[in-house]
């Protein structure tokens, strides 16, 4: 049985075979394409679980391709770049990817990354429900309500505020995070953290539901 759809945009034919051999490997499904217009039409021709995604496309850019996936959905993306320069890292993670591996990378580091995204909206929740100082969490149908108002969060802004939710009044460190809620060691570090912490306060307009701790961490209010 295949262990799940993985559509892969990449223009650089030695890579995407690399990605495709990789995933393979798991029993997963790999579609490969080499122009963002190419992957957005295929989007709606399959039921694709993830999408490797690369920067630097030619024609419309990987940056752009992720902006018009996260119009309308919340598919799981982790996204591929050659540049070292954190501007490109964050604008990805500000635009909604769930994570980034930066070229030249090990297959294999590419596989687990690819599971631990897929795990982390598979998991099975602690609670269906949640509700906090105004804001409510339905984890069936993955939905967030503020004052009934409803929010689009990414993969990964879902879960972390999920596991704040989970846990009011709770003090958890940077490290902590990057573990309960990506599960890998992440290439960014904990500057993720902040930055997906930031973007979540943000989308639900109350940045004080989640506090941070001067030198030690976030922590969510108590009811």
């Amino acid at each position: 049985m295949s262990a799940g759809v993985i559509l892969v945009i990449e223009d650089e034919q030695s890579i995407a075979n690399v990605v495709r051999i990789a995933l393979e490997r798991d029993g997963r499904r790999v579609i490969c394409v080499r122009t963002g217009e190419e992957g957005l039409a295929e989007l709606p021709r399959h039921r694709v679980d993830l999408v490797v995604l690369d920067i630097g496309l030619p024609g419309m850019d990987g940056l752009e391709v992720c902006r018009r996936i996260r119009a309308d959905s919340s598919l799981p993306i982790i996204m591929l770049t050659a540049r070292d320069e954190e501007a490109d890292r964050v604008a990805g993670l500000e635009l909604g990817a769930d994570d980034y591996v930066p070229k030249p990378f090990s297959p294999r580091e590419l596989a687990a990354r690819v599971k631990a995204v897929l795990r982390r909206g598979t998991a099975a929740p602690r609670a269906d429900e949640l509700a906090l100082a105004g804001v409510t969490l339905s984890r069936p149908r993955h939905e967030v309500h503020v004052g009934g108002r409803p929010i689009e969060l990414t993969a990964t802004e879902f879960e972390l505020l999920a596991f704040f939710m989970e846990n009011p009044g709770l003090l958890f460190s940077r490290e902590v995070l990057l573990d309960r809620v990506w599960g890998l060691d992440y290439p960014g570090g904990t500057r993720t953290v902040d930055q997906h912490v930031a973007q979540v306060r943000a989308k639900l307009g109350r940045p004080e539901l989640i506090e941070t701790v001067r030198g030690a961490g976030y922590k969510a209010v108590r009811q």
